[in-house]
């Protein structure tokens, strides 16, 4: 089947293919995304040897049962399973050994690929112990073998392959973490699927299911966009009825820590910082906070930023899952059962707000490239700053009556791409269904949001203020007070 964009991560794959060395490819990312699609479709399923782990198989001997009929489908003829992985492994490396193994018609390679290795493992088995073995002392001396190990427990790849201590130690060749699709990517899917979709439409598929391949497929082309969404998520028979908690069961040990942390994010648009979330979830500020905002940041629900004004502490975490958002706004606890009488609605309007600033966020670079900024180098933070009281703000008066003004009412910025050419754009992201009006209000809040930035950060820089409204801006009222101007079709690029 043909494999929609990921043309970095197969030149990654074409490229070890014929490096004429040994090599050990780690592929990631958050479940769905499609890491297993890639990997069989660009071998064409051409393996020397193919398993999978499920999280089904339940103790560490039901998983080397099940890994011993991949063995011998694969041609082993022991009898018995395995009693360990180390004999599991032992059995691995005789088949692989076999004149008539499968091979890479092109490479003459022998191609191992291990699906969702994190649920083979077991807590007090030896399978790490085994595949140390396996790749130390057999395959990294096989000039034709190329392993792979895939999973979207991406937490465990992580400590466990990728920054292990231990054998596997700097063992990894080459890794792929595999990112969601792009809006492009997105468009280019839908239309591989015969189904037309206006641009706006898209971007308002990327707002509930974000660039999960998985979550698209099941886009009927016979309904409407709305009543996809109804038979998607809401129908208690639709594919993605239960899969919120289905997902994050399936990735995390202990999930209930993980939901909180998604219940009190979901609610803030740029975020909170670790002390409040301590306070709104009730974990424990130590080993379980932190693994629990690690595990969340390396699967991609969450980011962590640094406010602008305090670039050295008090890191902020924010929701970045369009899916998870949805469903957290809408789904959770059975707030919304049908999405037709939803639409049009005061919630709607907010949750479209941040979603669509998801979207941006997960697009910098498209922005920055409208922008024609794409080769200078930014960082991006949001800020926010709270209003003062009327003794503090005496206490700092600047003797300007419009910026102690905006001192005194606080200003809140969603996203400041601050520019090594001695610039800070200033982004304001609206969604909307027609051209954006920009109002006197509004524009006497953008000055606003700028000088109390300059006030609060003392910057040098110079500031400018860009808008990105999902259908343009009307170039009308006080428009011009925008130094640039982008759309959704700047999105695609």
């Amino acid at each position: 089947m043909r494999i929609i964009g990921r043309e970095k991560e197969q030149d990654i794959l074409e490229n070890c293919m014929n490096s004429g060395r040994p090599e050990f490819i780690a592929v990631y990312g958050r479940r769905r995304v499609g890491k297993t699609y890639l990997i069989r479709n660009f071998f064409l399923d051409r393996f020397a040897f193919y398993t999978t782990g499920t999280p089904a198989a339940g103790n560490n001997r039901r998983k080397l049962t099940v890994f011993n009929k991949s063995l011998r489908e694969y041609g082993c003829t022991e009898s018995g399973s395995p009693a360990n992985w180390l004999e599991a492994f032992d059995r691995l490396k005789g088949i692989l050994s076999f004149d008539g193994i499968q091979r890479d018609p092109a490479t003459g390679r022998r191609v191992v690929f291990i699906d969702e290795l994190p649920w083979l493992d077991s807590p007090r088995s030896d399978f790490k112990m085994a595949l140390d073995l396996f790749w130390n002392g057999w395959a990294s001396t096989q000039e034709d073998i190329c392993l792979i190990v895939c999973g979207s427990a991406t937490s465990w790849i992580v400590g466990n392959i990728l920054t292990n201590t231990g054998g596997l130690y700097n063992r990894v060749t080459r890794q792929i973490y595999l990112q969601p699709f792009t809006l492009l990517e997105c468009e280019t899917f839908f239309r591989n699927q015969a189904v037309d979709l206006p641009r706006s439409q898209i971007i308002e598929s990327y707002m509930i299911w974000g660039g999960i391949p998985y979550y698209l497929n099941y886009y009927d082309r016979r309904l409407s966009f709305a009543q996809n969404v109804q038979a998607i998520v809401f129908d208690e028979s639709g594919p993605l009825f239960r899969e919120h908690e289905m997902l994050f069961q399936a990735l995390f040990t202990n999930s209930g820590n993980h939901m909180k942390v998604i219940d009190a994010l979901a609610g803030h648009r740029i975020g909170l910082t670790r002390k409040v979330l301590e306070q709104k979830t009730g974990i424990d500020n130590g080993a379980p906070l932190t693994r629990t905002l690690q595990e969340l940041e390396q699967c991609g629900f969450i980011r962590k930023y640094n406010n602008y004004a305090h670039k050295n502490r008090d890191s902020v975490f924010q929701l970045v899952d369009p899916f998870t958002l949805f469903f957290t706004t809408f789904r959770k606890d059975q707030k919304v059962n049908r999405w037709l009488q939803f639409i049009d609605t005061p919630s709607y309007y907010n949750w479209s707000g941040h979603a669509f600033e998801i979207v941006c966020l997960l697009h910098i670079n498209q922005i920055k490239q409208a922008l024609g900024i794409a080769g200078i180098q930014t960082k991006e933070f949001a800020w926010t700053a709270n209003a003062y009281s009327q003794k503090k703000s005496a206490l700092n008066n600047t003797g300007s009556p419009e910026v102690d003004d905006a001192v005194k009412r606080g200003a809140q910025i969603d996203l400041l791409i601050d520019r090594a050419d001695k610039t800070i754009t200033i982004c304001e992201m609206k969604y909307t269904e027609k051209e954006y009006v920009v109002t006197k209000d509004y524009a006497e809040s953008l000055i606003h949001k700028r000088d109390i930035l300059r006030e609060k950060t003392r910057s040098p820089k110079a500031m400018m203020i860009a808008m990105i409204s999902a259908n343009g801006v009307a170039k009308t009222g006080y428009w011009n007070i925008l130094h640039n101007i982008l759309n959704g079709d700047d999105l695609f690029k």
